[in-house]
This record gives C-alpha cells, structure tokens and sequence, in this order.
C-alpha cells in the first residue's frame, strides 16, 4: 500500500499552533499540490503569521516516529463569525486520515465553545474530502477577482451538543 493511502501507522498528536510554527504552516500553504496551476496564486503570497496564530485558534497535527515531530497539517477555526478558515494537510501525508483527524477536533473545539455551525468556504478540489467527513454543502461563495477568480463551494458542519 502506498503511503498516500495508508492509514496513519504513527501517533498524531494535535497541539495548539504558536508563533515557532508560523513559517512551517506558510511553507504548507504555499506547497500545497492542491494549488497548482491556475490555483497557484491564491496562495503565492499568502502567509501564516505569529499574528494569525495568536488572534485564532489554530492547531497543528504532528507526526511522530517516521515522521521525526514534523507538522503534517493543521487548521484555524474563527468564532465570530464561526468559520473553519484554514485546513491544510501536507501532500505527502494525506489520504492518512489527518484530516478527518483534524475536522473532529475542530468540531469539539467548536462544540466547546458553544458553537453549533461551522461555515467553511471550500477549495474546488476540496469539496469532495467536505463531503467525506460530514459537512453539508450550503452554497456557492462569488468569485473575487483577482485574489480568487472563480466561484468556490460554501460548506456548513453542524456541531451537535453533547
């Protein structure tokens, strides 16, 4: 089997990002396979800052063994007005289950925050992977030339009470 479709085989551990990961989390971003292309520059410039990571919460999800402690993906939820920002999981770790790893820990901090949606503004090729764990499609976010030149699929995940 190979590693893009085997299933995690070491331990993840989910922390909260601080401001040592920022430039881990951009180099992530901006070295996402998922954008290449035509999607190229809706990341070309983007950043990750101590800034971002400090006003939200955002958590890394770090391998261990093979994987030496390296950052294998990480998301940012917003509360106000509640939104799964960022999600990214490194090319070569997906299709592991990290980010469903990463989606039910968004939705318990969500949940713990009193939250019961979650809107996330989806990129084309990951529309699919919302499906996946759960989230319900609720729309169609406008195109915004010239950072993001095509329309985009609006995603809700519904966090239910415990």
């Amino acid at each position: 089997m190979s590693s893009r479709t085997s299933p995690i085989s070491q331990p993840i551990t989910i922390r909260r990002a601080v401001a040592h990961d920022a430039k881990r989390l951009t180099r992530l971003v901006r070295g996402s396979g998922a954008y290449e292309g035509k999607y190229a520059s809706a990341v070309a410039g983007y950043r990750v800052g101590p800034d971002y990571i400090e006003a939200h919460r955002a958590f890394v999800a770090v391998g261990a063994g093979e994987h030496g402690g390296r950052v294998l993906g990480f998301y940012s939820l917003v509360l106000a007005p509640p939104e799964l920002d960022l999600l990214f999981v490194a090319d070569e770790a997906q299709g592991r289950g990290i980010g469903r790893l990463l989606v039910a820990h968004m939705q318990c901090e969500a949940r713990a925050a009193g939250l019961d949606r979650v809107k996330v503004v989806s990129h084309v090729p990951a529309e699919d992977f919302y499906h996946r764990v759960g989230a319900v499609r609720t729309g169609t976010a406008l195109a915004n030339p010239p950072a993001v030149p095509w329309d985009r699929p609006e995603f809700e995940f519904r966090i239910p009470s415990e």
